[in-house]
């Protein structure tokens, strides 16, 4: 029996409507993932939330500027995450200069589900990561979402002959 755990990437107020670099598909997605991580809560799969936060000097953030709104991580995410561990990164691939390693090693995690914004960097980055290599992996492809729908779509179908896409319905 493998331990899952769900990762949960980038859902940050910069990438919804009044954010800084708003996103497509953005409710429907947060709608799916709230769903997901509920699931999850439920069934006890730990959630790990990932936090991109810019390294750029103040000011000089496009978005995700360290101490704005925009940087944080959705309030519907984090209420219903209340308790999730939340790591902080500062580029494209989550296991890169974080503790993301050394969490789930905590708590025995060999199977990662991985969601989140956006499609073609973040989520792909952190799924096909040399220390990813060390988990079963999968894209839950209806909660990742990208500037646009075809920029969403190319990523999946080139990522999916390395890392298994599935449906949150099917997820949990």
């Amino acid at each position: 029996m493998s331990n899952k755990a769900l990762l949960v990437i980038d859902i940050q107020n910069d990438y919804f409507e009044k954010g800084k670099f708003p996103l497509w598909n953005t409710d429907r997605t947060l709608s799916n993932i709230k769903n997901l991580t509920t699931k999850a809560n439920a069934l006890n799969v730990p959630v790990f939330l990932v936090q991109h936060v810019s390294s750029a000097p103040k000011g000089m953030a496009p978005f995700f500027e360290r101490g704005s709104h925009g940087v944080d991580i959705h309030p519907e995410i984090k209420q219903i995450c209340s308790s999730a561990q939340v790591v902080e990164k500062h580029h494209a691939d989550s296991f890169y200069q974080t503790n993301l390693e050394n969490l789930l090693s905590k708590f025995d995690i060999d199977e990662l589900l991985i969601c989140g914004m956006m499609t073609q960097n973040c989520v792909t980055h952190t799924a096909m990561s040399k220390q990813a290599e060390n988990y079963k992996v999968s894209i839950v492809e209806d909660c990742c979402t990208t500037t646009d729908e075809m920029i969403h779509n190319l990523a999946l179908n080139a990522v999916s002959v390395r890392i298994p896409l599935i449906n949150s319905s099917e997820a949990l």
